[in-house]
């Protein structure tokens, strides 16, 4: 249980869902865990669950949307744990369900901020420590709907179009310094986010009945399959693995 055995890790949107999920499985691997998110209780009751398993980790109050508050986190970090080997770019909304002419401008940017912008500032900043550290695993979370289409959530569909290609593009620039970039793709995922888009739909259960048929294995996925997905990419296992597309969908892009 040591594939990730003295790294440092941040993992943003820790609190709930996919981040909590990757949180533990990093801390049982055996890194110390730099808990981000803007839900205190949340991530303060993970950070006292960690600690009490005798895991190491701490959490941090963090709007990555604010450049100046990212730094701030990611200096503190280092100073905390003395250095970064890892960052999971995981915060994100889903945003309005609407069609494209009746989305406000306030609407779009508001899920750019945090799924797109927020992947930009805190790759930004995790960089130059990645570098001091000669090498490091930036895993950032896209989405099915980065590399397909479906008619709803117009903003979130283009953020996640973008964190794709942000991705490579990084990849591409940070290999000479050995700073491995890659962006994992879930399908549908039992997560609050999930549950909370088929209640604004209405019936959840039947929700969730539909959207398991959509998977050619039959069901949604769990916060864990994202998360071993998360260790593989952090891990020294992926040393030869940069500009990847992990998809984890239970076959939906496969149809």
């Amino acid at each position: 249980m040591d594939r990730l055995k003295g790294k440092v890790a941040i993992v943003t949107g820790a609190g709930l869902g996919l981040g909590r999920a990757a949180s533990i499985r990093m801390a049982e691997e055996g890194a110390k865990v730099a808990l981000f998110d803007m839900l205190d209780k949340e991530g303060r009751e993970l950070e006292r669950e960690l600690l009490g398993r005798g895991f190491p980790a701490k959490f941090w109050h963090c709007d990555v949307t604010r450049e100046t508050e990212v730094a701030q986190a990611i200096g503190d970090v280092v100073r905390h744990f003395g250095g970064l080997n890892v960052i999971v770019n995981n915060a994100g909304i889903s945003g309005v369900n609407k069609p494209t002419h009746e989305i406000t401008e306030a609407e779009w940017d508001q899920v750019q901020a945090v799924n797109v912008k927020g992947v930009f500032f805190c790759t930004k900043h995790a960089i130059p420590h990645l570098m001091k550290a000669s090498g490091g695993s930036i895993i950032n979370l896209s989405s099915i709907y980065g590399l397909v289409g479906a008619p709803d959530v117009p903003p979130y569909h283009a953020s996640k179009g973008a964190v794709r290609l942000m991705t490579k593009t990084d990849a591409m620039i940070y290999a000479p310094n050995r700073i491995r970039v890659n962006s994992i793709h879930p399908g549908f995922i039992w997560t609050p986010m999930v549950e909370h888009h088929l209640e604004k739909l209405g019936n959840v259960e039947e929700g969730r009945k539909a959207t398991d048929a959509l998977h050619p294995l039959g069901h949604i996925g769990e916060p864990d399959d994202i998360a071993w997905a998360v260790v593989y990419l952090a891990s020294d296992e992926a040393k030869f693995v940069t500009g990847a597309e992990l998809v984890v969908d239970g076959g939906y892009t496969a149809r």
